[in-house]
């Protein structure tokens, strides 16, 4: 969630610390601040945004060859300066922090009687204090930071800078992500390999449990033992133009256009194959894959979402029992755990705290077959699992999930094939008719994308309205509930998704002239369902607006608005229908004028709980 940036240089790094928190934006915020050291450490703080900051630095002439920077997204102590990072302690000690200290109460009681003051409402404060405690005790800073650490309960990520230590920072991490990067006479760290590409692509992931000293002459890593290790040097393939907005006026209208070719990207391992490989998810996954009985998927949010909709697709073509858990309930019930369950987590970053905590849950029962699905090559999630699949998505900036999204869909339709192959539930014929389909889906993809003018002329009409229903049936029933988060995420509208049948069990009260009702309607087995389900609206006097399929045989009446999708993809229609909906949600927010990258209390990387 909050972001972190710091730099050690022989130049002025105050300009680089304000771009990297530009960088960093995306992740959600609500204040910011910097610290540098020259002859003494310097602090500035702002409640609201990074340019606010940034003029703030410019107006003090700022400059520095040390410092730390952050943007927060409140968690304890409300939005105001004085709870904005970094935080203070005395003779100069200074830190940012990501995560949640979960001892905080008791560490701060034990402060204050040894006549430390607090001036936030927050849980980092205490280890600026803690850290100065055992710089008395220990005198160096690197010593006093290990010990400050191991006095912790929680996550953390830290950058640590003293007036004392001029040309030294000191990191640490346990469970919230942070990096290294490596540049010429100029070492850098943060919280995302983003806000380092304009100045380096060489990067260091630090271990959970890690610290690491950082000097002008470059890093030196120290494992949870406290023994000198050697971390491995990454080249990151992305590009500082991809995290650019380009010719689009946000970063979710740029995702979604780019899905055709996340989806081509994701796909390219089977583009020009006539059958699917276990390999395409890791060398052992032959093994693996053949040895289960089950599936359990564990997710958060839209990610959640993703895993409800292969459920379907696992359960029909698979032939395997498939649960589908939200990852912050998973971590604290007892499941029935069988060592033959296949464990998937899904996350865009693979930094989602509540999904690590319950994959490290599920393989303390002793479910050692994981499966991480991801966007992001050197995250926490990707590390933890034994099998791995990238979507290859590209930065996904916009805080709504949308290219994450349809990627991960894919992903999981060819794990619901090679599972299906090692289970001889797939015929040759069948695996080259179902992979032909999905080669189709960018070239699909583009001509739905061509139906935004039609969609806008209904995001006018529901962006006047408080709530809104979206309906589904069958494997569409998940995709009702991604455009029902999608709208209520960046419009601000109540909206919900419902399985279509359930209508008369509730939600039929709700309808009125004022409660827009949108619906999936794909031309398959539950059609003619649905359109039961229709009627009841009108009935009622609610507006509908359907997506249907152009053989779907609905035809637009009053209040029964219809946009005819071009074709019908079978198992990957739900696809298909997700671009829509991300449409929809998008210009019903920017008619409402909504902040649409950055969502109010919203933040795109979920680090705590």
């Amino acid at each position: 969630m909050c972001g972190i940036v710091g730099a050690v240089s022989n130049k002025d790094i105050v300009p680089f610390l304000i771009d990297g928190l530009l960088k960093l934006e995306y992740r959600g915020y609500d204040s910011a601040g910097l610290a540098v050291i020259n002859n003494k450490l310097e602090r500035v703080r702002n409640s609201g945004r990074v340019s606010e900051l940034s003029d703030k630095v410019q107006s003090l002439k700022m400059h520095s060859s040390l410092g730390i920077a952050h943007t927060r997204w409140a968690t304890h102590g409300a939005p105001l300066e004085r709870n904005a990072h970094p935080h203070v302690s005395h003779d100069g000690i200074a830190l940012v922090h990501n995560g949640i200290i979960e001892n905080h109460e008791s560490l701060k009681q034990s402060l204050i009687k040894e006549g430390y003051e607090f001036t936030s409402d927050t849980d980092s404060e205490v280890i600026a204090h803690l850290i100065h405690k055992y710089i008395g005790i220990k005198t160096d800073l690197l010593s006093a930071v290990r010990c400050a650490v191991g006095d912790l309960i929680g996550a953390f990520a830290l950058a640590i800078i003293n007036e004392q230590s001029k040309g030294r920072m000191i990191l640490a991490r346990r469970g919230a992500p942070l990096l290294v990067g490596l540049g010429d006479h100029e070492f850098y760290c943060a919280s995302d390999a983003s806000a380092l590409l304009e100045r380096t692509k060489k990067m260091i992931f630090m271990e959970d449990g890690d610290l690491a000293e950082i000097t002008i002459n470059g890093p030196t890593f120290f494992d949870a033992a406290g023994l000198v290790v050697e971390r491995t040097v990454y080249e990151s393939e992305l590009s500082p133009d991809q995290v650019e907005l380009g010719q689009f006026k946000h970063y979710m209208q740029k995702e979604i256009f780019e899905q055709p070719g996340a989806l081509a990207a994701t796909l390219e391992m089977v583009t020009g194959s006539n059958s699917i490989v276990p390999e395409l998810f890791g060398t052992e996954a032959a093994s693996v894959l053949k040895d289960i009985d089950s599936v359990t998927i564990i997710a958060c949010g839209t990610s959640y979402h993703s895993g409800l909709t292969a459920k379907y697709w696992l359960e029909e073509l698979a032939q395997l029992p498939v649960f589908v858990e939200i990852a912050s309930e998973y971590r604290y019930r007892k499941p029935v755990a069988s060592p033959k369950t296949l464990i998937v987590v899904i996350s865009q970053s693979g930094e989602t705290a509540d999904t690590i905590a319950a994959l490290k849950y599920a393989k303390s029962l002793g479910q050692d077959k994981t499966l991480s699905i991801c966007n992001v090559p050197e995250s926490s999630i990707i590390r933890g699992t034994k099998l791995k699949f990238l979507t290859r998505a590209g930065p996904e900036i916009g805080v709504a999930s949308t290219k994450a999204f349809t990627t991960q869909l894919a992903s999981l339709y060819l794990l619901t094939l090679v599972i299906a192959k090692l289970k001889g539930k797939l015929e040759g014929e069948l695996e080259s008719e179902l992979l032909t389909g999905l080669r189709h889906l960018p070239a699909a993809l583009n001509l739905v994308l061509e139906m935004e003018s039609e969609i806008i002329k209904w995001a006018v009409d529901i962006s006047r309205k408080h709530n809104a229903l979206f309906l589904g049936r069958g494997i569409h029933y998940p995709i009702a509930l991604e455009g029902a988060l999608k709208l209520k995420e960046i419009s601000y509208i109540h909206a919900e998704g419902y399985p279509a049948g359930e209508l008369k069990h509730g939600p039929l009260a709700l309808v009125d002239e004022d409660t827009p009702v949108v619906a999936v309607a794909p031309n398959d087995v539950l059609l003619e369902k649905l359109k039961s389900n229709l009627s009841e609206v009108r009935a009622r006097g609610g507006e509908l607006y359907v997506f249907a399929d152009a053989d779907s045989n609905i035809d637009e009446s009053e209040g029964l608005h219809i946009i005819k999708m071009t074709e019908h993809l079978g198992h990957l229609s739900p696809i298909l229908h997700s671009i829509p909906l991300q449409l929809l949600a998008y210009h019903v927010a920017l008619a409402r004028g909504t902040d649409v990258d950055k969502p109010r209390n919203l933040a795109k990387s979920v680090t705590v709980e």
